[in-house]
Order: structure tokens, then sequence, then C-alpha cells
């Protein structure tokens, strides 16, 4: 069975794809969050982007931003799962398949993301620990969390 799953650089989107990835992030980080913010912030032609589909449907994304952009290390932002497909361990997956990819790409590596605050239990589960007090982004209260391989 083929993986829901794939990896693109920003250069191999189809149009309707990235009409539709998108859209999904206006969707759940501008809308659902209630959060007026510059999504399109010109990191995203330097990151791969990882998107999870369900026959066409984009249900679920995040973007993997090489070290340097944004954070010293190789970092992973923009994590998605579309509202109608959530409790479904989609966002687990998604997870385990950047970590999977990041390391098959890159070697073992300490990854950073920065965690809306109520998702600390979420990314705690994949190895993340928290290492920052809260802060706001975007009005949101975040932290910062790092994955170092087999800590």
């Amino acid at each position: 069975m083929k993986s829901p799953f794939q990896i693109l650089p920003f250069q191999d989107f189809s149009v309707d794809l990235l009409y539709n990835y998108l859209q999904l992030r206006s969707e759940v980080f501008v809308v659902e969050q209630n959060c007026v913010y510059q999504d399109l912030d010109d990191k995203d032609q330097k990151a791969l982007h990882v998107v999870c589909l369900e026959g066409q449907q984009l249900i679920a994304c995040a973007r993997i931003l090489p070290a340097g952009i944004g954070h010293d290390a190789i970092s992973i932002g923009r994590v998605i799962v579309k509202e109608s497909f959530r409790k479904q361990a989609i966002g687990h997956r998604l997870m385990a398949y950047c970590l999977s990819e990041i390391t098959d790409r890159f070697g073992p590596q300490q990854i950073v993301l920065s965690a809306q605050a109520h998702l600390e239990k979420f990314y705690e589960t994949h190895q993340f620990r928290k290492c920052s007090e809260p802060y706001l982004e975007d009005g949101i209260p975040h932290i910062l969390m790092t994955y170092t391989p087999n800590s």
C-alpha cells in the first residue's frame, strides 16, 4: 500500500497542491486559531514540505527547515492536521514521518520546533523536550522544544 505521505521541495509542488497546502495553513493558523499573522514568510522556498493526502484531499502537512533558517538546528514547523481528520493519530504518523525523513536525509541530529504550549505532551510522545519558558508568538503561547536522537 502506498504511503499517504510525500516530501517535496517547494519547486515540486503542482499549482493545485500548492493552493491546497496554503489554503489548509490559512484555514488552521489564521481562521481556526483566529490569528492574524504573515504565514508566507519566505522560508517555504528553502524548506522540504511533508504532505499527507487521502485520495486527492490534503489532510495534513508540515515543513522541515534546514539549519540556519529560523533556528541553528534543523526545525519542523507549520504542523497541521485538517480539523475533520483529527483524533485519528494522523498527527503522530506525520511527526514520525518527519523524524524518519530527517534522519534518512541528514543523519541523526538535534531538531527543534516552536510548539504551541498546549501541544507539549503531543510532542513529548515524539521525544521532544521543553527547553524554554512559554513565550508569545503571534499572540499564542509557545515553547521551544528539542529532539536529540537516542535521548
